[in-house]
């Protein structure tokens, strides 16, 4: 039997098969997404536990399903029928950290803020910055390829993985990448393994780019009656060239969830905020952006004089999906639009709330054009779920409309499988699936995700 093979080749404590265990690992964060009670779990402490894992599942032709901190918002990480989950949580060493290369080696259940912390004590830093980045891990990070707030600027998990250590679908140990600078021997398949959300390898190391501390920031904040006003801002900032280190929209909604959990006082003051940053040496920056949001409509607009007061906003953006859990399900979008299309993009969202009759909150990082519409239903109304389900659906579809992309930082997982397919081409999905086939021969790795 499978679980007997799994006993046999690891120690004890790494293999799981209590109940109640098993189904507080069974799902991410997506909570529309549907999940299976797995029939195990390892826990590994090396990648020869992993390989030992894969091989029995090979053997046994039994799913095999990764997983990190649970953060992920797309069902990536749900158990399947049947399968074996592989919970990375015992895998949270950070190797090394090299400040002459300016790299890191972790393991993929290092915490994201746990590696800036150390990469700050050497004076560098780690830039990739999703909202989640308290509790998500590197692994998940690299799954999903996740941006965040300051990926405006510096760019998304795929800049700054050098190399790793996978266990492919064959069951064997393998090195992808590299540890200099530069270097284009064969295809990039450490990159390839980026954002392909455990469909391909699981990998059990990674070896990430660092930068040298960046200097302190001056945030710009401004208050707007509405969202369209806020994304016209936005796009204008873009325009005139500046290239902030954030700017990201926090609407009301998300306000006054944030302060009915937090006390923060924050929704008073307006319906939208836009909240932005540059860490460009001098004001020009900052004028330009503030000058910009003046222009747009702000009702209020100033450049910050109050650290404090400035991290305080940012934490708000931070907190407004967790805020807005507690109101009930909710049903996270992750379009991606061009720049000069957001102004239009948060129109429609705005349309379709009031078209099928549901209460849709809205934080995005409106620098890059990546939008996070979150719909939001009563627990058990099933007449407001399938609304929202038209709704999510008409957001895709805007989105694909207007030049952009289903999802931005997410990952496809099981929540946008339908969109994708609208997305890419039949020539285009037959390339990913030849991929596929071709590294995960049996059929194993996290199967069902990304496509049908």
């Amino acid at each position: 039997m499978l679980i007997d093979d799994l006993r046999a080749a690891l120690p004890a404590d790494r293999v799981v098969t209590d109940p109640d265990v098993l189904r507080s690992y069974a799902h991410d964060e997506a909570e529309w997404a549907p999940y299976e009670l797995p029939r195990a779990m390892v826990r590994p402490r090396g990648a020869e536990d992993v390989q030992a894992a894969v091989r029995a599942c090979i053997e046994h032709g039994t799913p095999l399903v990764t997983r990190g901190a649970g953060t992920g918002l797309s069902g990536g990480a749900n158990a399947v029928d049947g399968c074996v989950l592989i919970a990375m949580d015992q895998l949270n060493r950070i190797k090394e950290i090299d400040p002459v290369e300016r790299l890191a080696v972790v393991e993929p259940g290092v915490v994201n803020d746990d590696l800036r912390a150390a990469a700050a004590e050497q004076n560098l830093w780690y830039p990739p910055d999703p909202a989640s980045s308290p509790w998500s891990t590197i692994g998940g990070n690299v799954s999903t390829n996740a941006g965040g707030v300051c990926c405006v600027k510096y760019g998304v998990t795929r800049d700054y993985v050098l190399g790793m250590q996978v266990v492919t679908g064959t069951g064997e140990i393998v090195r992808l990448g590299r540890r200099t600078a530069k270097g284009v021997a064969g295809y990039d398949l450490a990159g390839l393994m980026v954002g392909s959300e455990g469909t391909l390898g699981v990998i059990t190391e990674i070896t990430v780019r660092l930068k040298a501390k960046r200097a302190a920031e001056t945030t710009v904040a401004g208050y707007f009656d509405s969202i369209v006003q806020a994304g016209a801002a936005a796009s204008a900032v873009v325009a005139a060239g500046v290239v902030p280190s954030a700017l990201e929209l926090v609407d009301k909604h998300c306000l006054k969830a944030v302060d009915a959990w937090k006390n923060m006082g924050l929704s008073a003051e307006a319906e939208v905020v836009l909240l932005g940053r540059t860490d460009t040496p001098g004001d020009g920056e900052a004028t330009t952006m503030l000058r910009c949001f003046e222009q747009a409509g702000a009702t209020w607009a100033a450049m910050s004089t109050d650290q404090e007061e400035a991290d305080a906003l940012f934490s708000a953006r931070r907190l407004a999906y967790p805020a807005l859990e507690r109101l009930g399900p909710v049903l996270t979008e992750d379009v991606c639009v061009p720049t000069h299309k957001i102004a239009e993009m948060l129109g429609r969202i705005e349309a379709a709330a009031h078209r099928h009759d549901i209460l849709i909150a809205n934080v995005a990082h409106v620098g890059d054009g990546n939008l996070h519409p979150l719909l939001i239903t009563p627990l058990d109304d099933d007449s407001a779920r399938a609304r929202a389900q038209a709704a999510f659906e008409d957001i895709i579809a805007d989105a694909l409309r207007l030049g952009g992309t289903v999802t931005g930082e997410h990952g496809v997982g099981l929540l946008k499988r339908p969109g994708l397919v609208q997305e890419l081409s039949p020539a285009v999905l037959d390339m990913h699936r030849a991929v596929k086939k071709a590294l995960d021969p049996h059929g194993i790795l996290n199967p069902g995700k990304v496509f049908a």
